[in-house]
Order: structure tokens, then C-alpha cells, then sequence
């Protein structure tokens, strides 16, 4: 198995991060098998989404509408406002996903991207684990 561990910077609010270009660049040449996507963390997870086109933007929006920032929701409060939400939304969006790879190269769907989801506005700075299990 071929793992590489990735340092990301996501900042002080809300957001996700592309990684189909990191993942893509991954297991390039390296023939058949799965990559597993991983995020180390209580607060992110993994999904993969369209984006651009406004779908970001809404997938986000949707998750703010399942798991609201309102403190008074959840038992868990210490952090930043809605941190609550933050642990939750894992149970939601997971913090892995696998994709086949054929010939190096990702199957995706044609508008389909890897990304980091970090809800998380206390930890600016994320682990991502790049597993590659050849056939």
C-alpha cells in the first residue's frame, strides 16, 4: 500500500477544499486499485460533490440547514459558536471515502470532485491521508 499524508490550511471559516487534482497526481501511473481518502479529524469529512456551477455553495448551504449553528441544540458547546454542529456533521458527510482507480487514473463521473469539507472555524490547519491499494 503507497499512503502520503497531506498538510492543508483551510483558515478561520467555513469551507471545503478540492483534492481531485492532489488525488489525481496520487495514483497516477500507478496501474488498478482504490485510493482511499481520509481526514484524521472530529470536525471534517470527505465527499465527493459537483463543484462550480453553484452546487458548492448549496451542498454547504444544505448542511447548515440539517445542523444549524445554534448552541442551544447541542450538548457539546465549547469552541467557536455551533461548534456543536461541527462534531455532528461527520455522521453526516463522512471522513473517508474510496474511489477505484483504473490504468492511474481516478473513475470519477464527469463533473464529480474529491473535497474536504471543515465546517471548523477553531482548526485552520488539516491532516489528509492518501492511502493507494494496488489490485
Amino acid at each position: 500500500m503507497k499512503t502520503t499524508t497531506l498538510t492543508l490550511t483551510t483558515g478561520h471559516t467555513k469551507t471545503f477544499v478540492d483534492l481531485t487534482r492532489e488525488a489525481a497526481a496520487f495514483v497516477a501511473g500507478e496501474g488498478d486499485g482504490l485510493l482511499n481518502v481520509f481526514v484524521p479529524h472530529a470536525t471534517a469529512g470527505i465527499a465527493i460533490i459537483e463543484t462550480g456551477d453553484g452546487s458548492d455553495h448549496d451542498f454547504m448551504d444544505s448542511i447548515d440547514r440539517l445542523l444549524p449553528v445554534d448552541d442551544s441544540l447541542y450538548r457539546h458547546r465549547h469552541g467557536s459558536r455551533g461548534h456543536g454542529a461541527d462534531h455532528v456533521m461527520p455522521g453526516w458527510v463522512s471522513p473517508s471515502t474510496v474511489v477505484p482507480v483504473i490504468d492511474g487514473r481516478l473513475q470519477l463521473g464527469t463533473w464529480q470532485s474529491i473535497v474536504l469539507v471543515d465546517p471548523n472555524r477553531d482548526n485552520p490547519i488539516r491532516k489528509l491521508i492518501l492511502s493507494f491499494l494496488s489490485d
